[in-house]
């Protein structure tokens, strides 16, 4: 079984890092310069992108060209609609209020800080989560099972996360619903139908890198970090502290589905 060329797996490895370091440094220059640093959630997903293209252009001559196509496209996709949902989303807003708590407990200089623990450490998060797609572009088999099954886990994902993010802001969006929950749509299936459609995106992005098993072994730690942040980390567990304590969101608890999506129940304890 073919497997990928060690040589160039070494260059799209380190042009990877180069890339995602290098969009979280141009982020940082642009944050201090607008004095807020909500703009490297944007980042997020252009460093995604950004890297998806490096990797793409990298693997000429070396994967085949109709995967790695597909993978690269599927990732910057993916990568620039969350960067652009999350750029009109903080149109017109201050400093997020998460960055700002934290940059007032910064011991030293708060720049410095948030470089070192926001930006250096999203931009290593970015290539780690990404080695999927500069494995599987280096691949020189053709698209599989595997490989169809994830990027239909792909589609499942981004279609959560789009539908998801258009619900919510059309709720926002209307001033009688200041105040109130959102459980309307897939948001009453899941709480967090955008953290579980990114879930769906990365599992089925790792898939299209499993056409051998040294690719699946070595990549396997992207899905499973992606996970924890989602699940465990900045992603539901930080949510649902901030909107704990809101009226009604006990109920709303009860019977809508932390993660994984199901039908709303009517009472129970929370999912």
């Amino acid at each position: 079984m073919s497997t990928v060329d060690t040589g160039a797996l070494v260059t799209v490895l380190a042009a990877s890092a180069g890339t995602a370091l290098a969009v979280m440094l141009l982020t940082f220059a642009v944050a201090l310069v607008k004095g807020v640093h909500r703009i490297v959630d944007s980042a997020w997903g252009v460093a995604f992108a950004a890297v998806a293209v490096v990797a793409w252009f990298l693997s000429a001559g070396h994967g085949d060209p109709v995967r790695r196509t597909v993978v690269a496209l599927a990732t910057v996709v993916w990568g620039l609609r969350l960067a652009v949902h999350i750029a009109r989303r903080g149109r017109g807003h201050g400093e997020d209020p998460r960055y700002a708590r934290m940059l007032a407990r910064a011991p030293g200089s708060p720049a410095l800080y948030a470089l070192r623990v926001v930006y250096l450490l999203q931009g290593g998060l970015v290539w780690l989560v990404s080695l999927p797609v500069q494995a599987a572009v280096l691949l020189p088999q053709p698209p599989d099972a595997a490989a169809a099954l994830g990027l239909a886990l792909w589609a499942v994902g981004l279609f959560f996360e789009a539908v998801g993010d258009h619900q919510l802001a059309r709720f926002k969006a209307d001033p009688a619903n200041r105040g109130r929950i959102m459980d309307r749509g897939l948001w009453s299936w899941t709480r967090h139908p955008n953290y579980f459609g990114d879930f769906l995106v990365w599992w089925g992005l790792y898939l299209t890198a499993c056409a051998t098993w040294q690719t699946a072994l070595a990549t396997l730690v992207s899905p499973l970090v992606m996970s924890a942040l989602l699940i465990k980390g900045s992603g539901k567990r930080l949510l649902e502290a901030h909107m704990a304590g809101r009226p009604g969101y006990a109920a709303y608890l009860a019977r809508t589905s932390g993660f994984f999506p199901r039908p709303p129940r009517p009472g129970g304890r929370p999912g």
